[in-house]
């Protein structure tokens, strides 16, 4: 009869004991003082991190991927469209392309300048021996006299049958090609933003994740070991608990570097060579629109609006305006020339001061080796490929357009399934939490539940922001 009674009382003992850890857990998690036996327990055990309760459904993770909050000293409060107007300003991929735009419009006016007359200066003397004459080297022999002179020569084009003036509309076109080429490595530019954006975003989100995980399983680990010096739990609990924690660390390392080198990314494409740390804010607060449904009335919006496509067009239509400058070789070309001048020092040979004259030249092409035949031909070949490069782009832009819209939607509906994975995880976790507390499970379970609920709040988290970068490939390939 006693022996019964002392391990009844043994039993009730060891009901208490974990019942009171239970409830000091408890306490500890909803901020509730905590019962005089239970405070005995928690005085009995080592002081450990305060455990991190399990999220809500949603609670946990809609505040660890909305704001994208860091500490004070990370640095200044940086929204996706704040760094799309620093990379506007600062990438030196967007100076090259502006100072390309600009060397492209100097070369319509280099091609403008053949319709503009032409005059120039000249300063000459001679020392001739008398009565020589030049007699190689030409048809004619000319004689040539002592003198000291300076005149002007002015020649003006009159017309050419039209060759300058394709020529200056092939160069305005390749200079309107190049703003068009400008303004899609600013759509580039934006897109490369967007997508180091929202991955700096993922990556810090990971990191808090990663934080909050390695608290959670410290605490568990804290309570297993009081659990295990209290002989309630066996060695074999505590060491599954410390396998967590180390993988928990681990974690937290590759979360570290991954959030440091996502914010290197991101400062490379704003075009900052310091390392600069920013406080991302996402300004969706978790309601991002719904994903277009229909993608082929954007297909038709897409065409009108590439710059790319506009840049290939532009360069077609240059091709072509060349191909008839060249065609023009063939024709004759008219121009007037006129030269004046003063001849201070002379020979008597030479009766007059001054001299002018005036005149007109045709230049008729007959033979040149078949030269304008091969020139013509190039370039007529040249806006052949020009034409297809266009078209070839129409069709890949058609594709493009219809894959961000099915991303866009696969990634829209990833949200709402992995809301709910993490749902069904933070309750998991909640109820093996309670079964460890009372005896009804292994720490395997209880390691299965915090494993999964980890997994499922990483890809919450990433599928939020997953869809947030699709919808700003849709933006690039609509060409906003």
């Amino acid at each position: 009869m006693h022996k019964q009674r002392a391990r009844g009382l043994r039993a009730a003992g060891a009901v208490l004991l974990v019942a009171g850890y239970a409830g000091a857990i408890f306490a500890q998690e909803s901020g509730l003082p905590a019962a005089p036996q239970i405070h005995l327990l928690a005085e009995s055990a080592p002081s450990s991190a305060p455990a991190t309760q399990a999220p809500a459904p949603g609670a946990q993770t809609n505040g660890a991927a909305s704001s994208g909050a860091q500490p004070a000293d990370m640095g200044s409060k940086l929204t996706v469209e704040q760094a799309e107007q620093i990379a506007i300003r600062s990438n030196p991929n967007i100076s090259v392309m502006r100072l390309l735009a600009l060397a492209s419009a100097q070369m319509t006016r280099e091609a403008r300048s053949a319709e503009l007359p032409t005059a120039s200066g000249d300063l000459t003397a001679v020392g001739a021996h008398r009565y020589s004459r030049i007699t190689a080297g030409s048809l004619n022999n000319p004689s040539i006299y002592d003198r000291a002179a300076g005149g002007l020569t002015v020649s003006q084009l009159i017309t050419d049958f039209g060759r300058t003036h394709n020529l200056v509309l092939s160069a305005q076109s390749n200079a309107r090609a190049q703003l068009e080429s400008e303004r899609a490595t600013e759509l580039d530019i934006k897109l490369t933003v967007d997508q180091a954006f929202y991955q700096t975003l993922t990556a810090q989100a990971v990191l808090r994740v990663a934080e909050q995980t390695v608290a959670q399983r410290q605490a568990t680990g804290d309570q297993v070991t009081a659990l295990t010096k209290s002989k309630i739990k066996s060695d074999l609990d505590l060491s599954f608990a410390n396998v967590q924690i180390a993988q928990a660390d681990l974690m937290l390392v590759d979360a570290k570097n991954h959030a440091q080198a996502a914010m290197a990314a991101l400062n490379d494409v704003l075009g900052s060579e310091a390392d600069q740390q920013y406080t991302l804010v996402d300004e969706t607060d978790g309601n991002p629109p719904p994903a277009p449904q229909d993608p082929e009335p954007l297909v038709q919006t897409a065409m009108s609006a590439r710059p790319d496509l506009a840049a290939l067009n532009d360069q077609y239509t240059s091709a072509k305006q060349y191909t008839k400058a060249q065609r023009d070789l063939w024709m004759p070309t008219v121009s007037a020339l006129a030269a004046a001048g003063d001849t201070p020092v002379r020979a008597d040979q030479i009766q007059s001061s001054w001299y002018g004259a005036a005149g007109a030249n045709i230049n008729i092409p007959v033979f040149n080796g078949f030269l304008f035949n091969a020139e013509e031909k190039e370039a007529k070949l040249r806006a052949q490929a020009d034409q297809e490069k266009t078209r070839n782009l129409r069709d890949e832009i058609a594709r493009d357009v219809r894959t961000a819209v099915l991303n866009a939607q696969a990634a829209f509906q990833r949200i709402g399934v992995t809301q709910g994975m993490l749902n069904q995880a933070n309750l998991s976790l909640d109820l093996a939490q309670a079964r460890y507390k009372i005896g009804l499970s292994s720490i395997v379970e209880l390691t299965q539940a915090q494993l999964a609920q980890t997994q499922a709040e990483i890809e919450y988290t990433s599928a939020r922001y997953a869809y947030q970068t699709a919808l700003a490939e849709v933006r690039y390939q609509l060409g906003q």
